[in-house]
Order: structure tokens, then sequence, then C-alpha cells
């Protein structure tokens, strides 16, 4: 019988990608993914080490996994994933029933570390210094048919003093160009209609083959991919973004109007103690021309709260920042220290209360400003590509969700209208604006069109683009899965 498998995700979108990569890894190994509510003979815990008590999680996860284990003989447990790179054989000693621990260098070694540990009946701990192949010339088993994650470069050669990735993920390390076009081609050639490109700081491309203008070329290039209906990127550094960037974004039709940039805090001495390379007018002056050269771009950011040290004063640029910019979303996160960073062992650190109490006072301005920028919205036209279990009041309200070109959530409703046919994730639908709430958009009225799709096809049909390394050919389908399994205990999808 095969052995089947699940897959469990924890962290960012790069860790999301390193998941499909590991799917698609068993599955050429033999295992098929575990359905409906059946016990997995694998589950792969791939971590991150970024959020606050991410080990804690892990570790909570693991107990409640062992008596499981225990009544099904045979069944495996992995570990992979900025965690495991971090805490390495200190895994197996605080779980021992773990079988199998990997790191962000070696996602590869899963197949062969899981039949080792089966044959040899012992744990099997594996961690490389340094990147064994680049993940993207690994298989990997799509989670959607119309959109998918190209990662273009892996590591960070930064030294931010709250952030552990750089230790985790190694030196940054950039694709050729033709390759990541490849395997966008690739991806558009089985449907997928959207891709957003991946890096740690996304901007940075080219640093390692020596052109410092790689990104905006590479933005360009998408553009003349036949077929590719929305490019998206994320995260790009303030200190690397250029105005060619910019004016790539304006000039090429698929690149959407929507620019996710990370502010980390509008002080200046807050920013140079976490070693961030720019200052807050730096900032101001790129959303400026981003705004002038695409004046319907909705730009988000991350925002850190209660770094060590920070003042009142601080704090109150960081408001003044966010005024200035309005930004449609804000992530926001409070302060919490990550072992291994220099940011834990400084001193000042902001109790626990002036953080809450600051983040609660961010967190309301954010939102008035998300709230009035989307009532500006109410009656314009929107293009939603429809998505899977976006609104979690879709049921009861009937509606469907999906987001327009520059990332908003829109919740609409299919019904009436110009609707060919019954509207699936992965079709296209505009529809018009008819209630905004700060986190969202609601269009109610009958929609003005809606096109199907090849992803739509693919998604009624059951299957996803599964594909074989861009190295080794153009991806193709797999065999339709009867009722895919949900990726327990997953934070990004």
């Amino acid at each position: 019988m095969q052995r089947s498998y699940e897959v469990r995700t924890y962290g960012c979108q790069m860790n999301v990608h390193d998941s499909e990569r590991l799917a698609g890894l068993l599955e050429d190994a033999g295992y098929v993914r575990s359905a409906g509510e059946a016990t997995p003979d694998v589950v792969v815990f791939n971590t991150c080490a970024v959020r606050e008590n991410a080990d804690n999680r892990l570790y909570g996860n693991l107990g409640r996994l062992r008596p499981v284990k225990d009544s099904h003989p045979g069944m495996q447990i992995a570990v992979g994933g900025c965690l495991a790179q971090k805490d390495r054989g200190e895994i197996v000693r605080r779980a021992p029933w773990v079988d199998v621990v990997f790191g962000t260098h070696n996602i590869g070694s899963l197949p062969t570390l899981l039949e080792r540990s089966r044959h040899n009946r012992e744990a099997q701990v594996e961690i490389e210094e340094a990147l064994e192949v680049f993940p993207s010339t690994l298989p990997a088993r799509r989670e959607s048919a119309h959109s998918g994650w190209v990662s273009i470069s892996v590591g960070c050669n930064n030294t931010c003093t709250f952030c552990i990735v750089p230790a985790l993920r190694g030196k940054e390390r950039d694709r050729r160009p033709g390759e990541v076009l490849a395997e966008v081609s690739a991806l558009v050639a089985e449907g997928v209609s959207e891709v957003t490109l991946l890096g740690q700081n996304v901007n940075a491309y080219g640093v390692e083959f020596g052109d410092r203008y790689a990104f905006g070329k590479l933005l360009r290039a998408c553009g003349t991919v036949e077929g590719l209906e929305r490019v998206r990127f994320t995260s790009p550094h303030p200190r690397e973004f250029t105005d060619d960037v910019i004016e790539a974004m304006a000039e090429t039709p698929n690149v959407c109007p929507q620019l996710h940039m990370p502010l980390q805090s509008g002080s200046d001495r807050v920013l140079r103690a976490m070693r961030r390379s720019y200052r807050a007018e730096r900032f101001l002056g790129i959303v400026e021309r981003v705004r002038a050269a695409i004046p319907d771009a909705a730009i988000t950011t991350d925002i850190i709260v209660g770094f060590p040290g920070e003042t009142e004063e601080d704090f109150q640029e960081t408001l003044e920042v966010v005024r200035r910019s309005r930004f449609s979303q804000a992530f926001t996160f409070q302060y919490s220290k990550r072992p291994g960073t220099p940011a834990a062992e400084m001193g000042d650190q902001v109790p626990k209360e002036v953080v809450q109490e600051r983040y609660d006072r961010l967190v309301r301005l954010q939102d008035d400003i998300s709230w009035d920028l989307n009532k500006g919205l109410v009656g314009t036209e929107v293009e939603v590509l429809v998505t899977e279990g976006a609104g979690r009041k879709d049921a009861e309200t009937r509606r469907l969700s999906g987001r327009a070109r520059d990332g908003r959530l829109v919740h609409f409703s299919p019904v009436g209208g110009q609707v060919d046919g019954e509207v699936r994730p992965g079709d296209l639908v505009r529809t018009v604006v008819t209630h905004a709430a700060p986190h969202h958009l609601v269009a109610d009225g009958e929609p003005l069109a809606h096109r199907r799709t090849r992803a739509g096809d693919h998604w009624e049909a059951g299957v996803r683009p599964r594909t074989s390394g861009v190295s080794l050919g153009l991806p193709s389908f797999g065999r339709p899965a009867t009722e895919p399994a949900p990726v327990g205990g997953c934070e990004v999808r």
C-alpha cells in the first residue's frame, strides 16, 4: 500500500512555497496525500522561527501527536524549516518520537531521510550549512489552480537586529532570469493566471550576478509572457528600491498596482538600532513616487511596535509616517525577543503593557485610514480573481470572495448579471463595490461580467499543477484527488 502524507506549514510565504516542494518530493517518492479524516503515515512540520512562541507551538503540536503515533505503528514525524535549522538535535532530545529533522538548505533530502529512519529504526537529523540545490529545481505539488509562487532568490544579506532569517536561510542566492521566466511560462501553460515573485528581499535580486537593475528587468520580462494576467512580488526592501522598479510597475500592464514594503518603524533612531539601512524620509519618498506613477496603487506594510528602547516620541514618529503614507493595510506586530538575535540582548526592553497600549493605538489609526480609503472605492468597478474560502462568512452570506488587482479582499454576490455558468475559484469577475469595511470590500450588485478560465476548469476537475522542477521540463498535472484533506495547523495559505 502507498504511504500517505500531510504537510503542516507555519510562517511566511517562503515556507508555504517550500511546503509545495516537500509535497512534490513525497509524491515523486510514491507517497499520496492524506485524504479525509484518515491518519497520515507521515506528518511533516514545516516550521517558522520568526513568529512569537514558535517553539512552544511546535512542541505542543508534537506532544499532541505522540499518542496518535503510538496507536499507529509505522507512522513517522518529520520536522523541517527555520526552527529545525535553529534547534537541530534539540528537537529529537525534547521530542524523541520525532523520526526526521532537516533544515532549510536540504529539503530535497526528506524522502531519503524518511527511508533511512525506517530502515535504521532511529531518528535522522541532517542539517546543512549551505544550500544544496535551489528549491525551484525540486518537484512541487501546487496548492492553487490559479496562483503560483515563483522563488527568484533565497537567503538574505541584511543584518536586521530583530531578525534571525539570515542565520537560518543563509546569504542571498539568485536564480538566473531565464530559469525564473521558464518557471513562470510553465505555470501559465498549465492555466495559472497569477504569479507572485518571492524573495527574502525580492528587489535585491541580481546582487549575486552584479546587476542592480535586474528586478525591474524581470518585471518587464514577465509582461511579455502571454496569458499571464497578474504579477505580484514580496517583499521588497526600501534600501534597494530604485526608480526603475517603479517605472516597470507602472509600464507593465500585468504587474498589479500593489506594493507591500515593510516600514518596521517611523523613527530614524529605532531604524538605526534595527540596522534598517534607510530612514523615514527615504521610505516616504518611495511611497510618494509610487503614488505619482501609479495613483491607484494599494500600499501595505509591516510595523513592529515596542522595539527595545522605543520611546513615546519614537512611537509618535511611527504614527506620523503611517498618517502620511496612508497604507491600505498594515501588518502590525508587538516586538518579542527572538533568541539568537542582537535585539534580544539589548537593554531597555519595553514593558508589555506599554507595547500593548501603543499597539492598540496604531491599530485604531490604521483601521481608520484603511476604512477611509476603502470607502472611497464604493461605486467603482473591480476585477476579482475568485479564490477558494477567502471569506469566513461566505457560506451564510452566499457570497464568494476574491482579490482585486490591487490585492484588496472583495466579497461579492455571484448571482445574476452577466454570469456565464457557475462562478468557480480561478475565474474572473467584474463587479461594482457597494460597501466598504476596514479590511475588505463588498460588491452585492449583479456582476458586470464573468470570464471562465482554464484555472477554473482545473479547480472544478480537482487537479492542481504539479511541477517537476524547472530544469527537468514543463509541469504536468497529477491525478485528480478525491477530496483533498485540509493542511492542518497552517498559518499562511
